[in-house]
């Protein structure tokens, strides 16, 4: 290569470099949950706007009085609508069947699969692995007009929720196929304090993500504690 070959090459991005998304609208499917309370009140209260959604228009407007912040409550599909980003954050055994329901809705969506497909016994969680691979690759394939990223999957409801704890000590993985898309949700998680988006792959590597809240759930069995991730010399 020649200096002037050099010389037109373009600066490598910085990978920190991530977008303003303090204007996105984002909605929480599931809000009403444990998991998507605790993301909608984390993200409302760094200013972001939020809608939750649930099945039932009176039970989201009524968690999001209680978790105030400016959050609004809407059914599914108003909330779908409303939205620029969507968390998708409702229970396993309902997943295929929301999405399904909302795809006109989410059409043209950036759609973050949080969804942890597990199963229980008296030996503990373990994680269970979908026909297509990962909650993240089903919602994909049952959204083909959506863009669909995951992430938010390792963090604890317990804390969230906790309006006393100021930051949240963890690492976010977030995986997807454009690079734009998995940006934005790396600034979302970036808008909580202590929290911190990772790339982690595209989605055909979801299902070990996804996995791993089975081992953190033993993890806190054990030790007592609400565990995430950290992820060294990043």
């Amino acid at each position: 290569m020649t200096s002037t070959d050099s010389a037109q090459q373009p600066a490598a991005r910085d990978p920190w470099d991530l977008p303003d998304v303090s204007g996105l609208v984002v909605g929480v499917l599931g809000g009403t949950g444990d998991q998507g309370r605790g993301l909608a009140y984390r993200l409302a209260r760094a200013g972001q706007k939020v809608i939750i959604g649930s099945r039932a228009a009176e039970r989201a407007t009524t968690a999001a009085g209680e978790l105030g912040h400016g959050v609004e409550g809407a059914e599914n599909a108003e909330c779908a609508r409303r939205s620029d980003v969507v968390i998708v954050a409702v229970p396993w055994d309902g997943h295929a069947k929301t999405l399904e329901s909302l795809r006109d809705e989410l059409t043209g969506k950036l759609v973050v699969d949080c969804v942890n497909p597990l199963g229980f016994d008296k030996k503990g969680a373990y994680a269970l692995k979908p026909d297509e691979g990962s909650a993240a690759e089903q919602a994909a394939a049952l959204l083909p007009e959506s863009r669909v990223a995951a992430a938010f999957h390792h963090l604890s409801a317990v804390l969230l929720q906790d309006p006393d704890i100021e930051e949240i000590d963890t690492d976010v993985m977030v995986l997807g196929e454009e690079r734009a898309d998995v940006e934005i949700v790396q600034a979302l998680a970036g808008r909580i304090a202590g929290m911190r988006g990772v790339f982690a792959g595209r989605l055909r590597n979801a299902h070990q993500v996804e996995s791993l809240v089975a081992n953190l759930i033993s993890v806190n069995r054990r030790y007592k504690a609400h565990a995430g991730l950290r992820v060294t010399d990043v």
